[in-house]
């Protein structure tokens, strides 16, 4: 489809208006756009190009969120900042943006279904997920002691996720449960998969079923990121275990690989010199850690292990309370890291 291309062409002709209008809290500062995020938040973190070639490397109207690792076009930005439901909605938005006719309808213009599983299927998802702030899903992570979602750019919400029942689920199943979406993306912040977790009516608990979890997409290698890849970062499997560490290293980088055999292929950013691995305490969890260790040491990186006094983060998060976590963790950084990442 030319249509999209086209179109986001023409918005990057315009970029400071497009920024101006979807962006009015952000400002100029020589040739960037600075805002918080893709909704409008003040600050930044978040900038879009406004002048560059008209593709390629450095283009117009590329943006990037530092804190999320997100990045993307104006069209991109535009449904995130819109909360637009799909692509048609999207380059409606732009065509009316930019006061262009809608164009005649023609029969190639439908798009071909995305393979199950795959990576375009995981970006067609994200893109009609919404952004997680007054959605269930904070609901949920709220109810697990979660309440710091700040930076989490990396996480959405979709309220109707197709759900595939499997052997162990009765066969009244629901079709579809709200979900907590979770971006997998590589280190230079390109999505290649998604990490799925179906949700109760409530958002008190996950979705009684018999895999409430599920991942696709290219996931070896990659995992849910939050902050852009440092000289430090944080690797775990859990993503709720790394949120929870996250409530108190608010901005130190970290990764959620999503299980045992996925946390021991982490790729290692190539700025990194100290990897600290969150190790869950079982058979699984030790291996893994030995595995990344082993791995980042041949790769002359500093591998150090961050243990949770109880069965993980997120129990010690609910059941010991920040103030004594924050106390374990502190003790397990080097002085420097605890000195910059959590403070006095």
């Amino acid at each position: 489809m030319h249509q999209a291309s086209d179109l986001a062409r023409q918005l990057a002709r315009n970029a400071e208006s497009v920024c101006r209008h979807y962006l009015p809290e952000g400002r100029r500062q020589g040739r960037y756009w600075l805002i918080g995020d893709v909704e409008g938040t003040p600050g930044r973190s978040m900038f879009v190009r406004l002048t560059g070639p008209e593709s390629g490397k450095g283009a117009t109207g590329k943006w990037t969120d530092a804190a999320t690792g997100e990045h993307g076009d104006l069209l991109d930005m535009i449904a995130a900042n819109r909360r637009l439901g799909s692509l048609a909605e999207t380059l409606e938005e732009a065509r009316h943006f930019l006061s262009l006719p809608v164009p005649e309808p023609s029969d190639t213009a439908r798009r071909t279904p995305a393979p199950t599983g795959s990576p375009e299927a995981a970006r067609r998802l994200w893109a009609i997920s919404r952004p997680i702030h007054g959605t269930l899903a904070e609901t949920y992570l709220r109810n697990r002691g979660i309440v710091d979602l700040r930076n989490c750019g990396c996480l959405r919400f979709h309220p109707n996720c197709w759900y595939r029942a499997d052997r162990d689920d009765p066969p009244d199943t629901p079709e579809a449960f709200p979900a907590l979406i979770a971006a997998v993306r590589d280190n230079d912040g390109t999505l290649t998969g998604l990490h799925r977790t179906w949700l109760d009516p409530f958002g008190t608990s996950k979705a009684n079923i018999a895999t409430p979890r599920r991942a696709m997409g290219d996931l070896l290698g990659h995992g849910v990121r939050f902050g852009s890849p440092g000289a430090t970062m944080i690797a775990g499997e859990g993503i709720e275990t790394m949120i929870s560490l996250r409530q108190i290293l608010p901005v130190m980088p970290m990764i959620a690989a999503s299980s045992a055999a996925h946390l021991t292929a982490v790729a290692f950013p190539p700025m990194l010199r100290r990897l600290y691995i969150a190790r869950e305490n079982d058979s699984a969890g030790h291996g893994a850690y030995d595995d990344l260790e082993s791995r980042a040491q041949e790769a002359g990186i500093d591998a150090l292990p961050l243990d949770a006094k109880l069965g993980d983060f997120n129990d010690d998060l609910r059941q010991l309370g920040l103030d004594a976590m924050r106390a374990d963790i502190r003790v397990q950084l080097t002085p420097e890291d605890a000195e910059m990442f959590i403070g006095r």
